[in-house]
């Protein structure tokens, strides 16, 4: 009788962190209203008819992906219960049709659920790195990056999450910004996840002149979800123009920004040899 907030959870969320139990009951009890833990929609979303025919892409812009421990107040979830009417694939989805308010706090990438025999490899990595074990990988990992654009002088540069106005800028399905795209390959490297190319590709319209800031977040939140943090990135930059000393901090704070995790960048030249001491490309 004395139990005022209910959380639901699922068990093949193995891994969920302890913070998240607390952060949802403390939601629950400042908001009234039933709170569920949720992250952005990374992935392109189409929609399908039954022939696998592509209908669409869905905008997911304001979609989330649900997770668990979901909250509710006790009386309202009992209440939302005794009048159900209908099968609800969740928690959440009961109590909003019984009219029931249902907030979104962030949830945790850890929270996945382990559905498929990749989840449960997964999940059996981050114990036994958790606990020492020499089947886990290493602790700390490192991937090296490298890109390179050709300059279009008809395309405004976009350089290290930055907008370089006066300059000439670089060829690409995106922005061109070479310093990201490097930095994505040597993250998504790291955390055995692959390359831009196989994460992102070059055919999705959403992603044509994307700047390099958008790749950087969505790698990060990848190699968060693989269960690793970045820890720090190292850049150099290999070309005539621009000159990044004058901005290289601003460069710097806007990359680490991206990735949340310091990064260092450095400028230098070939001393006038190949395409880079051509001025052809960076």
């Amino acid at each position: 009788g004395s139990v005022d907030t209910v959380l639901v959870h699922d068990a093949a969320r193995a891994l969920t962190p302890t913070a998240l139990f607390a952060a949802v009951a403390q939601a629950v009890r400042a908001e009234g209203a039933g709170v569920v833990p949720g992250l952005p929609v990374t992935d392109t979303v189409k929609r399908v008819d039954p022939a696998g025919e592509c209908l669409g892409t869905v905008d997911r812009s304001d979609l989330v992906g649900v997770q668990t421990p979901q909250g509710f107040p006790r009386a309202a979830l009992d209440a939302a219960y005794a009048r159900a009417a209908a099968e609800h694939t969740d928690d959440a989805a009961l109590f909003q049709a019984s009219g029931g308010r249902v907030r979104v706090i962030p949830g945790d990438a850890l929270a996945f659920k382990v559905t498929t025999a990749w989840d449960l490899r997964r999940a059996e990595e981050l114990v036994a790195r958790d606990a020492g074990t020499g089947s886990a990988p290493s602790r700390l990992r490192s991937g090296i990056g490298t890109d390179v654009h050709a300059v279009d002088a008809t395309q405004p540069l976009w350089l290290a999450g930055l907008h370089w106005p006066g300059e000439a800028g670089l060829a690409g399905h995106s922005d061109g910004d070479a310093v990201s795209h490097a930095m994505c390959d040597a993250l998504l490297s790291a955390a055995g996840l692959g390359d831009i190319g196989g994460i992102f590709g070059t055919d999705d319209p959403e992603l044509d002149g994307a700047h390099g800031e958008v790749f950087l977040r969505r790698t990060a939140e990848l190699v968060r979800g693989a269960g690793y943090r970045v820890v720090n990135v190292a850049v150099q930059v290999m070309a005539v123009r621009p000159k990044l000393s004058p901005r290289r901090v601003e460069a710097e704070r806007i990359l680490s920004a991206a990735v949340g995790a310091p990064v260092s960048l450095a400028g230098t030249t070939t001393d006038g040899l190949g395409f880079t001491g051509r001025g052809d490309g960076v």
